[in-house]
């Protein structure tokens, strides 16, 4: 249910962001955040918790995916496209060290007290974007903005050609209609939109099918699973903070996307022939290279678009994004369900994530055809 209004809302909410500003439209999503996370940290009780999973399936639909999207395109607006790859690397490498902090906060806390402080942090997240944050584009034509900041009395005064900004808000509401052709405006943005879809396909089929697959062949427990969280949440920051800054000026993002995805397929396929408990944790440190292929995506499909459409850009490519989530457990639940079960056609147990490298394969081949071209005037 979440990724089917992730599908709706992404691009939606990118398009409103161009029209009323990144800062108006990230209010809505880091608002709704705090919501199911209070009714835990108030109480875990059944009844709380039941509470809980009706809110969160309703707000994901809007939150999920929607604060990494409409900050990409607040970072595209405030930074030239020859630094874009390296920021948007930065944002998806703090984004990589906040998981290892709330990864190892959740291993060490007792669980009312995490609920708490993940409440804590959402509330402190949503006051400092309201107080500190800077508008970067809001369509002048407007008579008003989405959340005005001006004194009524004066914003009466304004002088515009249509006296409703009714009447704008429901062309950016329409506009979403024309977002199917989107992608077919540029080969390049067509391109990049298959390279996500695939390798969003893998990563959640990976994501689906590793927990069940390392506990199974070599029983590992909760905490070892965080242990490899860990690991490849340490190596994903080093990647988007050090090493990617440096690269991606060096090699372009086309190249550095082609060198992500190669290692994510040998990522997985090291998975599917794990022989001993030691390979996952060594399978997890390839991270350190194939945490570059979000961030390049983002910036080759950026740089296709213009200033006022940066939040469309992205929300679509989140868009496919959740198409690709809401696929795979469809695709590889099943299988590794099977291959897992004493009723499998033949003994391999990681054959699901072999399949789900072979997707990644996909992605892989089509990068290696992504050619980047001027970008598209707005």
């Amino acid at each position: 249910m979440s990724g089917l209004g992730t599908l709706v809302m992404m691009p939606l909410l990118g398009s409103l962001s161009d029209k009323y500003g990144r800062k108006a439209i990230l209010t809505l999503p880091m608002t709704l955040t705090i919501i199911p996370l209070g009714i835990l940290a108030y109480s875990q009780t059944r009844r709380f918790f039941y509470m809980y999973y009706v809110f969160n399936v309703i707000f994901s639909m809007v939150c999920e995916g929607s604060v990494s999207c409409l900050s990409l395109a607040y970072v595209a607006d405030n930074v030239t496209e020859e630094k874009r790859a390296s920021a948007f690397g930065v944002l998806s490498g703090i984004a990589s060290a906040a998981f290892v902090c709330g990864t190892l906060s959740a291993r060490f806390l007792s669980t009312p007290l995490a609920f708490q402080l993940s409440t804590l942090v959402a509330v402190i997240g949503a006051v400092y974007m309201r107080i500190f944050l800077r508008e970067s584009v809001i369509d002048h034509n407007l008579c008003t903005p989405f959340i005005s900041h001006v004194n009524p009395a004066v914003t009466a005064k304004i002088d515009c050609e249509k006296p409703k900004s009714e009447t704008q808000l429901f062309k950016a509401l329409r506009s979403f209609n024309d977002l199917t052709s989107f992608f077919s405006s540029s080969l390049t943005i067509t391109q990049a939109a298959i390279v996500a879809f695939f390798s969003n396909l893998a990563d959640a089929g990976l994501n689906g099918s590793l927990m069940y697959y390392l506990k199974a062949q070599f029983h590992f427990n909760k905490n070892q699973f965080a242990d490899l969280m860990v690991i490849s949440g340490i190596a994903g920051s080093v990647s988007q903070l050090i090493l990617m800054p440096i690269l991606a000026p060096t090699l372009g993002e086309t190249r550095l996307l082609s060198i992500g995805l190669f290692f994510h397929c040998i990522h997985m396929f090291i998975y599917s022939i794990a022989w001993s408990s030691w390979v996952p944790y060594a399978a997890a440190m390839f991270a350190l290279l194939f945490y570059f292929t979000q961030p390049c995506i983002r910036s080759i499909v950026s740089k296709q678009v213009g200033p006022h459409e940066q939040g469309k850009a992205q929300g679509c490519i989140s868009g496919i994004c959740s198409v690709a989530r809401i696929v795979s457990p469809l695709a590889f639940t099943p299988l590794t369900a099977l291959f897992l079960s004493e009723s499998a056609p033949l003994n391999f147990p990681g054959l699901s994530i072999m399949c789900v490298g072979f997707a990644s394969m996909v992605s892989f081949v089509q990068s290696m055809m992504v050619k980047t071209v001027p970008p598209i005037l707005s």
